[in-house]
C-alpha cells in the first residue's frame, strides 16, 4: 500500500538545491519535471516571438513592400527575422535552454537506474494524475516519464493479471468482481476521501455485497477513444486471469471514467471481448455524457484569442490543455468523434450516437449543488441546474444522458436515475448517502439475477 507523506517533510539534503523539493518526489519525476520545464522556456520564448512577429506584422502592413523588408514573411514563421538582433536574442535564449536541458536530463537518466524501487505516497499520486490529466498526451509524445501507463490497481499497488498472480495479491477475491474507474486529473486512492481507513464505495460494497474491488488507474489525458481501447483490453485479461469462475463484473465509474466505460463497452463489442457478456451492471457518477460547460467555454475563448493577429498566439496557452480535456466538450467516446474536425475547432457536436451496452443493468448518479427547497424562484433554479450549474462541473441533463436529439438520449430507466441535492462533483466519490443508493440498486439487481453472493471482509 502507498506510504503516507511525513508531515513537514523537506527534501533530502545530500542533492543541492533539494531542500525545496519535497522528500515524495522520485528521482525519475525530477527528470520529468526537468523535461517540462525545458519545454515549458522554450514555449514562453516561442510565445514572446511570436507576438513581437506578429506585432512586426501589424506596424509594417501599411508600408507595403517597404515594410516587408523588416519581417520574415516565411509560411509559419513567427515574423522576426533570424539574421536580426532580436532573431538572434530568441534563438540563443532557445539554444542555451536546449543545451541546459540536454544535459540534466543526461544526468538524471543515469540517476534513475542507481535510486532503485521506491515507495510511492498520496501527494506523489495527486500530482502525477493532475499532471497527466493536463497534459497527458504530452507526456507520453516526449517520452515524460511522468506518463502513468494504465493497469489495475488494488491498494495502491498494480496488479499482474495472471491466475497465480491474482491469488497471492487477492487471497479473498469471490466471483464478484467490481472495478472503479475515476475521472480526469484523478487516481485510484482517491475513491477512498480523505483518510486511509476510509472504506470508499468499493470498500462498502465488498463488505455488503460481497464485491471484490480493483481500480484503474490511467494517463486521463488521453483521447477517451485511445483509453477505452486500452481499458476494454485491460478487462478482457481480467476476467481470465481471476482467480475464481466470474459470476458478476460491474463498473463504478465517475465523471470521465463513464466515456473511457462506454468507449470500451463500444470497443469490446466491436472485437467480440467475452467480459462484454459478463458485465452485469454499469453505475455512473457524474459523467459528463453530452459534455461540460467548462471545455465548451475554453473552446469559445481559443476562439476569441485566435480571431486577432496580435492575440493568436496566446489562443496556444488554452491549446496546451490535453486531448481527454478536449473531449469533454460535447462528451467524445469514438476515435471519429474527434478526428473529425480538429481538437481545438469550435464547431457543432457531430458525435456518432453510442448507446448504452444492451443487457446492462446501467445507473446515473447526478449532482446538483442547489439543496431542495420551494418558493418563487424554484423553477428558475432547477432550469439552471438542469442546463448549467449541476454539481459544479457536470450539468444535471449531461449526468442522465439527455439530449435534444432523441437518438442521442441514454435510455437509463426512471428507476435507475438519482438525482443527489446539495452535492458537488467531487463529494460523488465518497458521500454515505450515495453509497447507499449503490447497495440498494446492485442488491435489488443481484436479487433480480438471482445471486446470493456472500459478504465478505476485504
Amino acid at each position: 500500500m502507498s506510504t503516507p507523506d511525513r508531515p513537514g517533510a523537506t527534501a533530502a539534503t545530500s542533492t543541492p538545491g533539494a531542500s525545496r523539493l519535497p522528500t515524495w518526489l522520485h528521482v525519475s519525476d525530477i527528470q520529468g519535471l526537468a523535461q517540462l520545464a525545458t519545454q515549458a522556456t522554450l514555449g514562453v520564448t516561442g510565445l514572446a516571438e511570436t507576438v513581437q512577429g506578429n506585432v512586426y506584422k501589424a506596424v509594417a502592413a501599411p508600408f507595403g513592400l517597404l515594410g516587408s523588408r523588416f519581417v520574415d514573411s516565411t509560411p509559419g514563421s513567427s515574423g522576426v527575422k533570424s539574421s536580426g538582433i532580436t532573431g538572434l536574442v530568441y534563438g540563443s535564449v532557445k539554444g542555451a535552454t536546449r543545451l541546459a536541458g540536454g544535459a540534466v536530463n543526461a544526468m538524471l537518466s543515469r540517476a534513475v537506474p542507481l535510486a532503485g524501487a521506491q515507495p510511492s505516497s498520496p501527494s506523489r499520486e495527486a500530482m502525477l494524475s493532475a499532471l497527466n490529466g493536463v497534459l497527458g498526451d504530452l507526456l507520453l509524445d516526449t517520452a515524460n516519464p511522468l506518463a502513468i501507463p494504465m493497469s489495475l490497481r488494488h491498494e495502491g499497488r498494480s496488479l499482474v493479471l495472471d491466475p497465480q498472480a491474482l491469488a497471492v495479491s487477492l487471497p479473498q477475491a469471490t466471483g464478484k468482481i467490481l472495478v472503479l474507474v475515476h475521472g480526469l486529473c484523478m487516481n485510484d486512492l482517491q475513491w477512498r476521501g480523505d483518510t486511509a481507513a476510509a472504506l470508499g464505495h468499493g470498500g462498502h460494497l465488498a463488505r455488503e455485497l460481497g464485491y471484490t474491488p480493483v481500480y484503474l488507474h490511467y494517463n486521463t489525458g488521453l483521447h477517451t477513444s485511445a483509453n477505452g481501447e486500452q481499458l476494454a483490453g485491460l478487462l478482457q485479461q481480467l476476467v481470465k486471469a481471476w482467480p475464481q469462475p466470474v459470476q458478476d463484473l460491474t463498473l463504478l465509474v465517475h465523471s470521465m471514467g463513464g466515456l473511457v466505460a462506454r468507449s470500451a463497452c463500444h470497443h469490446a463489442a466491436q472485437v467480440g471481448h467475452s467480459w462484454l457478456q459478463q458485465l452485469k451492471s454499469l453505475v455512473f457518477l457524474g459523467t459528463p455524457h453530452h459534455g461540460a460547460p467548462l471545455e465548451r467555454l475554453g473552446s469559445w475563448v481559443d476562439g476569441v484569442l485566435g480571431s486577432n493577429l496580435i492575440t493568436r498566439p496566446f489562443a496556444r496557452v488554452g491549446q496546451l490543455r490535453s486531448a481527454g480535456i478536449t473531449d469533454l466538450r460535447h462528451g467524445n467516446v469514438l476515435e471519429p468523434d474527434w478526428k473529425q474536425t480538429g481538437r481545438f475547432e469550435r464547431g457543432p457536436d457531430t458525435r456518432t450516437p453510442v448507446p448504452l451496452p444492451a443487457c446492462v443493468d446501467c445507473y446515473a448518479v447526478a449532482a446538483t449543488t442547489l439543496s431542495a427547497g420551494r418558493g418563487p424562484l424554484m423553477p428558475a433554479r432547477d432550469a439552471l441546474a438542469r442546463k448549467v450549474v449541476g454539481d459544479g462541473l457536470v450539468s444535471l441533463e449531461s449526468a442522465l444522458g439527455l439530449h435534444e436529439e432523441l437518438d442521442r438520449t441514454l435510455a437509463f430507466a426512471p428507476e435507475n436515475q438519482w438525482i443527489a441535492q446539495g452535492m458537488n462533483h467531487m463529494e460523488l466519490l465518497s458521500r454515505p448517502e450515495v453509497t447507499r443508493q449503490l447497495v440498494q440498486w446492485l442488491r435489488s439487481a443481484a436479487g433480480r439475477r438471482g445471486f446470493r453472493g456472500s459478504p465478505g471482509s476485504h
